[in-house]
């Protein structure tokens, strides 16, 4: 479901019957003495200015979005309900999608919402890895970047809601000229590294597949992205890199869990 362009056809609707009520209905209704609008009428200009509130800060300001899975544990965990910053990345029209103003560029350890590039009318939510012209390497479940490693702090192991199993915890941080943004991941030991079946995608010939992972140059204007919870992510280890067009916006706080309010807050 195209929400958006649901959204976008409402406004359109109940503004034309607003502008409509305003112009034409509303005086002859005082010209007759008559005070109650006609009941079509109440239900699409009354609504006019509270779906396009909706509309407008869903567009361009901010976006609720509800985390289905468990790829991006222990940062986000499945019934997260989060906002996202419509505009960080730039700001682009609704619906069309075409950027209109430029912003920021996406950060190594963003944490970003794009439209998955496979399937466009899904939405996925991964952590930002690699910029455009970067060599990343992920090689027994290690990240290198432009051939410096990333640091990694070992942590009491972590219980995985989704297997009911205690995995390994990391935090992984990455170089000082890399930015030093440093978060949590997981990884479970007994999961090899091998990068299984990839599908094919384009520039695909950026990569070199090995037995202990992928070694992949981030093409102009993509982006290479995984999840935290590395071992159980479908990502660009799988299906490729990001365009800058699929990007709709950098995540940044959990507004609701209704399974746990202790989730409430800013995240890494």
């Amino acid at each position: 479901m195209n929400f958006a362009l649901i959204l976008f056809i409402l406004v359109v609707i109940t503004g034309i019957a607003w502008v409509a009520d305003k112009l034409v209905f509303a005086p002859a209704r005082k010209a007759a003495g008559i005070h109650r609008m006609p009941l079509w009428l109440e239900y699409t200009a009354s609504f006019f200015p509270v779906i396009f509130a909706v509309f407008f800060l869903r567009s361009f300001l901010f976006e609720p979005f509800k985390i289905p899975s468990g790829s991006m544990i222990p940062s986000l965990m499945i019934g997260d309900f989060i906002l996202v910053n419509k505009f960080t990345y730039g700001v682009r029209l609704p619906v069309l999608n075409q950027k209109i103003i430029e912003m920021n560029a996406p950060q190594r350890g963003d944490v970003a919402v794009f439209r998955y590039p496979s399937d466009e009318s899904i939405d996925y939510i991964k952590r930002v890895i690699a910029l455009p012209g970067d060599v990343v390497s992920y090689q027994d479940k290690r990240l290198s970047l432009n051939g410096q490693p990333l640091a990694y702090e070992t942590k009491p192991d972590f219980l995985d809601p989704e297997s009911l199993s205690y995995v390994k915890f990391y935090r992984e941080t990455f170089p000082k000229e890399f930015g030093g943004y440093s978060h949590q991941i997981l990884n479970h030991a007994e999961r090899p590294g091998t990068i299984f079946n990839p599908a094919p995608f384009p520039y695909s010939e950026n990569c070199q597949y090995t037995i202990s992972g992928v070694t992949c140059t981030v093409p102009p204007g993509h982006y290479f992205v995984m999840g935290d919870n590395r071992d159980n992510s479908a990502d660009s280890r799988y299906w490729g890199f990001v365009p800058e067009a699929n990007l709709v916006g950098k995540a940044f706080f959990v507004w609701m869990n209704l399974s746990d309010l202790k989730r409430i807050g800013r995240f890494e």
